[in-house]
């Protein structure tokens, strides 16, 4: 199976390089031009091996029988717009992480979109882009509801370091990456703020309260959030300094600018989750006040009120 990753940020960087133990691997990247040789300008200290060919030529990616995408998620659907040609026949797998704020879907729906006869797959779980380049051990939900093309994506996609576990539950594997990052969001504002570990770990229970909550409506299995794809998920981006999500939070409760070069997922996902859960009468207290706070609507102290003064209820 030919592989092409469309993305040559941190993320769709480091899959290529862990990918590359398999054999040939495409990496499109629009700034391809802007890397420095074969090292990746996101990625610090990373030098592409071999096996991948870096491009900016999107035709040479589209060529593979497999593309990952990994890109930010609110640009997915502009870049699926653009790519000449059509990809139905092809694998396609979705890497990025959130829900889109136009649509109210997650990028699984919008590959569909683009692609009516394909059968999208979903690539999520913990892992942070600097441990999967290194060759560290990391485990992964792969989900895709066609069970043959998930066998074949989890023998394709699995390395020596990077093992994958296969889902049929697209929707709850995607809902798990994009609302983990809302509750990291929250967690970090929390510690900057001086609230202390056990706020945190508060907010990291009643998040995951909302991330079932939620999942469950849309038609997800609730065990599919206590997995890689959720808990999983949630237990590192809530707790490292590594996270983006976790870091802007701190950057909140500390009432300091944030890189605003950084994608942030969390952000518009917290807005996302926000409408979802007014449309359909489901409570997310939670990603609520973090959709307020990053809109400015909301002051950390005001936002940790909100939720402290809320009805005492039955866990």
């Amino acid at each position: 199976m030919k592989i092409a990753i469309l993305g040559g940020g941190a993320f769709g960087t480091a899959l290529a390089v862990s990918l590359a133990a398999n054999g040939p691997v495409t990496l499109w990247a629009r700034n391809a031009d802007a890397w420095q040789g074969r090292r990746c300008p996101k990625l610090e200290g990373v030098t592409l091996p071999d096996p991948v060919t870096l491009t900016g030529d999107v035709a040479q990616a589209l060529a593979a029988d497999a593309l990952l995408f990994a890109l930010p998620m609110q640009s997915l659907a502009g870049v699926l717009e653009a790519l000449p040609g059509a990809l139905d026949g092809k694998a396609l797998v979705a890497c990025c992480k959130g829900i889109d704020l136009h649509r109210l879907t997650g990028p699984a729906a919008i590959l569909a979109e683009r692609a009516p006869e394909a059968v999208p797959a979903i690539l999520t779980g913990p892992s942070f882009a600097a441990d999967i380049a290194r060759g560290l051990p990391t485990a992964l939900t792969l989900a895709c509801a066609d069970e043959d093309r998930g066998k074949a994506l989890q023998a394709a996609l699995s390395t020596p370091a990077l093992r994958l576990y296969r889902s049929r539950d697209v929707i709850g594997a995607e809902l798990g990456g994009a609302l983990k990052n809302v509750i990291a969001i929250a967690c970090g504002a929390c510690i900057g703020a001086g609230l202390g570990d056990s706020a945190r770990a508060a907010l990291m229970t009643r998040g995951f309260a909302e991330m079932t909550r939620l999942a469950a409506r849309l038609g997800a299995k609730p065990e599919t959030l206590a997995g890689l794809s959720g808990l999983g998920d949630l237990t590192l981006t809530c707790t490292s300094d590594l996270s983006r999500n976790y870091r802007f939070g701190l950057a909140l409760g500390r009432g300091q600018d944030f890189d605003p070069a950084t994608t942030v997922e969390g952000a518009a996902t917290a807005q996302a989750a926000d409408s979802l859960g007014r449309r359909d009468g489901i409570a997310l207290p939670i990603c609520g006040a973090v959709a307020q706070l990053t809109q400015g609507g909301l002051t950390v102290p005001e936002a940790m009120d909100q939720l402290l003064t809320r009805p005492l209820k039955e866990e």
